[in-house]
């Protein structure tokens, strides 16, 4: 079938509920989903880019913005990137989800149901340099009727290919997030939080979990995103020394002076985080 192995056993889940719904009514004797024999999981490790790739990541979205490739496009792959949420949960995002004043997506409809994700300031920055557009809800409309855009197929492609990524997929960088935040130290039970997992095991884990703290998790986590993707190294981001500070404001007075697009967001997440 479509959609390969992950897809199967969702059509499976989905079957065998419907199966003991019927049964539970008497309409059927008994699922026979029950005894199949269906392989759990796939065996295969998650892909996850490693900071000098997000960095390459950031570089190729830069560059392509500046040959004019659709802005919306890649404001969704940052969005992406730094806030570990779904495809589309990113692609159809409305003004109403976006909570500025406590720092998080508040979603009413979602794989999971409702929720609540924290985002760090990084994330913020980039939805304020966005334009709200009259008589649309999305914060990335279509360009024509009433619903969102769509049309990040092909930069996606493009960015890919100018990162040397292959075979990375926008659930990679969901990946990157979570696999971010645990090496960065963040407690499973934050990290749950950020990505809004909600199965049985992880929900008992970090139900209890209060906002402050799990926003301020995703803030450590995304500052250390968006630090590669801005173009520092490895090292800059795991360990940047005292005598580097002259550097890096030197760094942030260029991009600055420079203006558009990158010096908007830059300047968001200084006040954010002055304040």
């Amino acid at each position: 079938m479509r959609g390969g192995a992950g897809a199967a056993r969702k059509v499976f889940r989905d079957l065998s509920a419907v199966l003991s719904f019927a049964r539970r009514r008497e309409i059927v004797t008994r699922n026979p989903c029950e005894t199949a024999a269906v392989k759990k999981t796939d065996n295969h490790k998650e892909r996850f880019l490693t900071l000098e790739e997000v960095k390459r990541f950031g570089e190729a979205l830069r560059e392509l913005e500046k040959d004019g490739t659709n802005r919306k496009a890649l404001d969704i792959m940052r969005l992406w990137m730094l806030t570990g949420c779904r495809r589309e949960e990113i692609a159809s995002l409305k003004w109403q989800e976006v909570d500025f004043e406590h720092g998080c997506l508040r979603f009413g409809d979602t794989k999971t149901g409702k929720a609540m994700r924290p985002i760090g300031a990084a994330a913020i920055a980039v939805i304020k340099t966005i334009e709200q557009t009259e008589n649309s809800e999305f914060v990335f409309p279509a360009g024509e009727g009433d619903s969102y855009f769509r049309g990040y197929k092909t930069p996606w492609k493009k960015v890919i290919e100018k990162a040397h990524l292959p075979g990375v997929t926008p659930h990679t960088l969901r990946h990157t997030m979570g696999s971010t935040a645990i090496s960065s130290g963040e407690a499973m039970a934050f990290t749950g939080a950020i990505l809004g997992h909600a199965n049985p095991r992880s929900t008992a884990i970090y139900a209890h979990v209060q906002h402050s703290p799990a926003r301020r998790a995703a803030d450590r986590v995304a500052e250390r995103i968006a630090a590669a993707l801005a173009g520092m190294s490895d090292l800059e981001v795991d360990a940047p020394a005292p005598d580097e500070d002259e550097e890096l404001l030197r760094r942030v007075a260029e991009t600055l002076m420079k203006g558009g697009a990158e010096a908007d967001r830059l300047r968001i997440v200084i006040n954010a985080l002055s304040t």
